[in-house]
């Protein structure tokens, strides 16, 4: 028990001590500046800036505004008439006498007329007659094709369609046919000159005993 008292009363000792020697540490540092190193080592240096105050400039008061003239009121000139002399001059009679004729219009020559002679039969070249077709010879078909023919300048034929049928439509082939191939005619004329232009002609279908 005596033991023990003592250790505990050598480790509040050794603590007091410790504590007594810290702060003896402690002032001794704030006598000698050694405080104000370890401060600057630990915290590095402080820079202070002055900040300027920034001048505010002040606007420019507004121009004045501009002085309006005052216009005088118009006055009007005043009006001047001046009056010119008025000459007077003798009135003078002129007489004019002319012999000119009236020119008659020449007198408008009357239309020519165009003399035309229709296509037509060469004397020697007669026309040649179409074959007769063997199935409208079996069966009784006859009769009349008119054929309307476009004849050229050298009388050969253009062109020829049915104006006006037989009533067999194999006749009207069989007439056609024939006209183109064969037939060669005497040209139309235009006053005395031929021309191509178109003539009727007639081929006629006729069955015989």
């Amino acid at each position: 028990m005596y033991a023990q008292n003592n250790q505990l009363l050598s480790q509040r000792g050794l603590v007091f001590g410790l504590i007594l020697l810290l702060h003896v540490a402690f002032f001794y540092a704030l006598n000698s500046g050694l405080a104000n190193v370890i401060v600057d080592k630990v915290m590095g240096p402080i820079e202070t800036r002055i900040i300027e105050e920034t001048k505010v400039e002040e606007a420019e008061p507004p121009p004045p505004p501009p002085q309006i003239e005052k216009i005088p009121p118009f006055v009007p000139p005043p009006d001047i008439n001046v009056a010119a002399p008025v000459e007077t001059a003798a009135p003078v009679n002129t007489i004019t006498t002319t012999n000119v004729r009236p020119v008659e219009a020449p007198p408008v020559a009357a239309p020519v007329a165009e003399v035309v002679v229709l296509p037509k039969s060469n004397p020697r070249r007669p026309l040649t007659q179409p074959d007769y077709p063997p199935a409208s010879k079996r069966l009784g078909e006859a009769g009349t094709v008119l054929l309307n023919v476009y004849v050229l300048e050298d009388g050969k034929v253009g062109e020829a369609t049915v104006q006006k049928s037989s009533g067999f439509p194999r006749l009207d082939e069989a007439a056609v046919r024939e006209v183109k191939r064969s037939w060669r005619l005497v040209p139309g004329t235009k006053n005395g000159k031929p021309a191509a232009m178109y003539g009727q002609f007639a081929v006629t279908f006729k069955l015989t005993d």
